[in-house]
């Protein structure tokens, strides 16, 4: 079943491949609409998934800071959601 991602009436990704891990779901790259997303500076880490970068996601001139994110060099534990884009702070993941 296909998922998406959507904020402030916009969808940011959708997939029928996403890769659900701790609950959020991973989506692959080719599913994420990039016109929407801005490095950030900001970085994580998990103990056993690794650093975490992240993207401010813009629709409509409004900013989420960080509100996505993905693990470009993730550990040998997490190797299936590399480039893999999840979200949170009010993006929505529903049945697409």
């Amino acid at each position: 079943m296909a998922v998406r991602a959507v904020w402030n009436g916009k969808v940011l990704a959708e997939s029928a491949e996403t890769v659900v891990v701790e609950g959020n779901h991973y989506f692959p790259p080719a599913a994420v609409h990039r016109e929407y997303f801005t490095p950030s500076d900001t970085h994580t880490t998990c103990p056993w998934k690794g650093v975490a970068s992240y993207y401010t996601v813009t629709v409509d001139g409004e900013s989420n800071a960080d509100a996505a994110w993905y693990y470009p060099e993730p550990k040998d534990a997490a190797a299936q959601i590399r480039d893999h884009v999840a979200f949170w702070r009010g993006v929505t993941v529903e049945d697409a």
